[in-house]
C-alpha cells in the first residue's frame, strides 16, 4: 500500500502541526527547511488548510508511515501549470527521501492532469533550498515576486523578503 494519499478535511490539524513544525519555531531547527530566522509566527493555520483541501483546483498530498504524518505538498492547477507549495517534511525525518517521494508524486499528478510545467516560489535568501530544487530539475526563471503577507497567519517577516520563481518541465 502506498504511503501517499490525498488529504481530507480530517487531516487539517495534523497538516497544520506538520507544516508549522517544519518551517517555524524551535522544532523547525531540527531540520534544514526552517524559516525561523526569517519569519516569526505561524506558516499557516487549520482554517487555511481546510480551504486548500476544499478548493477544486487544489490537491494536498500527504505522506504517512503507520499513523504518523511525515510529509505533505500542496498542488494547485494554475493556467496550464501546476503550482507546488507547502512542501513539508517532519524535521526529524528530513534527509530520508520523503521530500523526493512527494516531488515525484507531484510530477505524476501533473502528468495525470496533462499539465506540462510545475512552478513554485521560494524565498530568495533560502539558497540551500533553492539549490535542492535545482538539483531536482527545477530552474530559476529570473522572475521575482514580492513577499506579501496578507495577515499574520502567514508569518511576521523579520526582514524584507521576496520570492524567486522556479519551474520544471515534465
Amino acid at each position: 500500500m502506498s504511503n501517499l494519499r490525498k488529504a481530507t478535511p480530517a487531516d487539517a490539524a495534523a497538516i497544520n502541526q506538520l507544516v508549522n513544525s517544519a518551517y517555524r519555531g524551535d522544532a523547525s531547527r531540527q531540520g534544514w527547511t526552517t524559516e525561523a530566522d526569517l519569519l516569526d509566527g505561524t506558516r499557516i493555520d487549520e482554517a487555511a488548510i481546510r480551504d486548500l483541501i476544499a478548493h477544486p483546483d487544489t490537491t494536498v498530498l500527504t505522506y504517512w508511515e503507520e499513523d504518523a504524518l511525515l510529509g505533505c505538498v500542496e498542488l494547485r492547477a494554475s493556467e496550464n501549470k501546476l503550482y507546488l507549495g507547502m512542501l513539508s517534511v517532519k524535521p526529524d525525518t528530513q534527509g530520508k527521501g520523503i521530500g523526493k517521494k512527494l516531488m515525484a508524486a507531484a510530477e505524476d499528478h501533473a502528468r495525470s492532469q496533462g499539465i506540462p510545467v510545475i512552478f513554485m516560489t521560494v524565498i530568495s535568501v533560502r539558497k540551500e533550498l533553492i539549490d535542492w530544487y535545482v538539483r531536482h530539475g527545477y530552474r530559476l526563471t529570473g522572475e521575482r515576486k514580492p513577499f506579501v503577507v496578507p495577515d499574520q497567519r502567514w508569518g511576521i517577516p523579520k526582514q524584507n523578503l521576496e520570492f524567486v520563481v522556479l519551474e520544471k518541465r515534465i
